[in-house]
């Protein structure tokens, strides 16, 4: 059964109070992405922002494809090795 939500002003903006028992039977915590599809609002759980990257890293790196795209690193200058002193 639908539970009915009154939008109020807030600041200059304008939301709903969501019951604790809703959030907790969505498992919405912190942070929700919000998305609207055909008139309705969707609101779903935040994505990690890398999430799946070493996962990606990992599979480029087995196919090969994790080279650097200006080729081999280059040579020192002479400058570098004769001049550059580390602090």
């Amino acid at each position: 059964m639908p539970i009915r939500a009154r939008i109020v002003k807030i600041g200059n903006s304008q939301g709903i109070r969501i019951p604790k028992p809703v959030l907790e039977q969505a498992g919405l915590k912190d942070e929700v992405e919000i998305d609207v599809r055909e008139g309705q609002i969707v609101l779903h759980a935040a994505s990690a922002g890398r999430a799946g990257w070493a996962a990606a890293f990992a599979a480029m790196a087995q196919a090969g494809d994790d080279e650097l795209l200006d080729g081999p690193v280059p040579l020192p200058t002479l400058w570098e090795d004769e001049e550059w002193q580390w602090p």
